[in-house]
């Protein structure tokens, strides 16, 4: 006689054994039709899924996250089974849930084609529409098998082998369709209401590229088919936004093969980076930070200290010199900072000492993973190290947050979510000081009144960290700063200040990143913007164009007097129709377009053409000096 404890502390006995399906029916009908699932003292299970003892019991529907994931885990076995019955020869493989959606992997003696997907997609909806129950089967691994070498299924048999033998496994049987898999899944295919199947690509079978190269296809499931046409609008408009496409239209940067996650900085692409530097370089100078320049080749050694060498050694990039020693580009600034602090005796009075440095670094990223600005192999981090008591430590994070904050609105981002990332099983340090750092981040966030997310287990190996999510204008989320707490470096290292009472004490070291990647940062305000920076970000701010040749000493005149006030203006003296030049530089997404013909030139005047193609009319030069100034201070989102 199982007592059940449902969400809300509500107890619901039952006289024998019973299903999660039959609990939801016991609630209501509505929630028994809308159960995707239950979680049985905190575990994922099926409606199917028998409760013979007490326990508690949430019934998962597609308002949870959980029964979102389920839903994507499910349709991708509805891909597969879609799959088998229009190209029987096709062998499976995997098909897990990534973010937004899901993939399968299939052998195929031919490329499946875009019309391959249309059909795909439309026999998927047919099995939805038979609304087939999804069964669980618990098979011993031998039988398993033998089963599916007699389907033909190499793969999946090479799957289930290496399963222990002695250990029971679970296959989901829909209709003519049987896969194996943990689970959940929903309790039939009519729960799959919306998808789309988005592209197909390669993938190496189990992810080695000696293995044979499958057919991955990808697609995106939603809870309904209004979140799906939101995603899919989402999509088109990122699109549009793509900072590859609009770096190489605006002239900002390019990439070649030569240097595979180098960034060439063309000179306007260069202006936006060094600005992003100069705003930043004056944030932390007013909140009491030193800069500092740390080497960018260094001895094997010094990451041995570290716990780099051990435990990030495969992201690095080395050589090894004639006289045998090994070197490192750094992967990261931290090392470097604690060599500066340990040059001379720190006393307590000195602390908390804020050591920033815009620092180059280099991280070996697969081919695969390179993606314009946003994953690259070399890149410059606007670092800080804080070297702080214990006792200010709370407060120093607090700082930080509370700048990580004031940047990110200046930059027109006011959505910023907050995750709080754990102790990782791989790491250094004692559970003791790992309390002291975890403790000292949520106290921080909750004096503050800042809500965040918990992520146990995703820290860094030195210590735990806050991860600062923005969100875009087109609703995408972006992680950029961090904030991570470290009292294992200075032990590793040995440095120390001397106290109050001339005792030899261990500092606490906050690693802190506020745009994180500068090289990622640009990319994703060329997105967020769509190349049309705010006035105060834009490398040009206003392009004087001449109607004729006669304007050309007056066209170059105005941008010589907007120089000189410090406003970012070029001159179109082209020999091409005024239309063109217009229609060219609003492609180009310029703030300010100032033309002047012979009326505006004897008058001493311009007329002037916002971004967004309002004709402001002629105005006098120094007023649209006066106006343009003004401007250029803005920052936030009504930049």
């Amino acid at each position: 006689m199982p007592d059940i404890t449902l969400p809300d502390g509500s107890i619901r006995s039952f006289p024998a054994p019973v299903t999660v399906a039959e609990v939801a029916a016991s609630i209501g009908a509505g929630l028994a039709k809308a159960a995707l699932a239950g979680k049985v003292d905190g575990v994922l299970v099926d409606t199917s899924f028998s409760i013979e003892a007490d326990a508690a019991l949430a019934i998962i529907t597609d308002k949870d996250a959980e029964g979102l994931e389920i839903i994507r885990h499910s349709t991708a076995h509805l891909l597969a089974y879609a799959v088998k019955e229009l190209y029987p020869d096709a062998q499976v493989t995997i098909g897990p849930v990534i973010e937004n959606g899901f993939y399968y992997d299939f052998a195929y003696t031919r490329p499946f084609t875009p019309e391959d997907l249309t059909a795909i997609e439309k026999r998927m909806g047919e099995l939805a529409k038979r609304d087939i129950p999804v069964s669980r089967e618990v098979w011993k691994r031998d039988d398993a098998v033998k089963f599916f070498l007699g389907l033909g299924e190499k793969y999946k048999a090479e799957l289930i082998a290496a399963i222990p033998a002695e250990q029971e496994i679970s296959l989901y049987r829909e209709g003519d369709f049987i896969d194996l898999c943990r689970g959940p899944h929903v309790p039939s295919t009519g729960k799959i209401k919306a998808f789309r199947l988005m592209k197909v690509a390669g993938a190496y079978w189990r992810g080695d590229s000696r293995n044979e190269m499958l057919q991955r296809i990808y697609g995106t499931a939603w809870a309904k088919k209004e979140e799906l046409e939101a995603y899919l609008t989402m999509l088109e408009e990122a699109e549009k936004r793509d900072h590859r496409k609009l770096g190489q239209q605006l002239d900002l940067f390019h990439f070649q093969e030569e240097a595979p996650g180098s960034v060439f900085w063309h000179p306007k692409g260069w202006f936006l980076f060094q600005k992003l530097i100069a705003y930043m370089r004056d944030c932390q100078e007013k909140a009491g930070y030193v800069e500092v320049n740390t080497p960018d080749v260094m001895d094997r050694a010094l990451w041995e200290t570290s716990g780099h060498w051990f435990n990030y050694r495969e992201n690095m990039f080395t050589t090894q010199t004639e006289d045998e020693r090994v070197f490192a580009l750094k992967p990261m600034n931290c090392p470097g900072a604690v060599a500066m602090y340990a040059q001379g005796v720190k006393s307590y009075r000195d602390l908390p000492i804020r050591m920033a440095e815009f620092g180059k670094v280099h991280r070996y990223e697969p081919s695969g993973a390179l993606h314009g600005l946003l994953r690259v192999r070399h890149f410059t981090q606007d670092d800080a190290h804080i070297f702080c008591t214990e006792e200010q430590m709370e407060a120093e994070c607090r700082d930080v947050v509370k700048l990580i904050f004031q940047i990110y609105k200046d930059f027109g981002f006011e959505n910023v979510r907050v995750k709080l990332s754990t102790r990782p099983d791989n790491r250094i340090g004692s559970d003791e000081i790992w309390d002291k750092l975890e403790g000292a981040l949520a106290q921080a966030l909750e004096h503050m009144g800042v809500e965040y997310t918990l992520f146990p287990g995703e820290g860094a190996f030195y210590g735990p960290k806050l991860e600062f999510v923005l969100r875009d204008a087109i609703g995408r989320d972006w992680q950029c700063g961090t904030l991570q707490v470290d009292m294992n470096l200075p032990e590793r290292f040995d440095i120390h200040y001397v106290d109050s009472d001339n005792s030899h004490k261990r500092p606490v070291m906050l690693h802190r990143a506020l745009f994180g990647s500068l090289e990622r940062f640009v990319g994703i305000l060329i997105e967020h913007y769509v190349g049309a920076f705010p006035l105060w970000l834009a490398p040009v701010q206003a392009v004087v164009l001449s109607i004729s040749e006669h304007q050309a000493d007056y066209a170059a005149d105005v941008v010589k007097k907007l120089r000189e006030k410090g406003i970012r203006a070029e001159a179109d003296l082209r020999n091409e129709k005024i239309t063109y030049k217009i229609r060219a530089h609003s492609m180009n997404r310029l703030p300010y377009q100032l033309i002047v013909g012979d009326k505006e030139k004897v008058g001493n005047l311009v007329a002037v053409r916002t971004r967004g193609g309002q004709d402001l009319g002629q105005m006098p030069l120094d007023e649209l000096i006066a106006r343009l100034q003004k401007e250029a201070v803005t920052r936030g989102s009504a930049a």
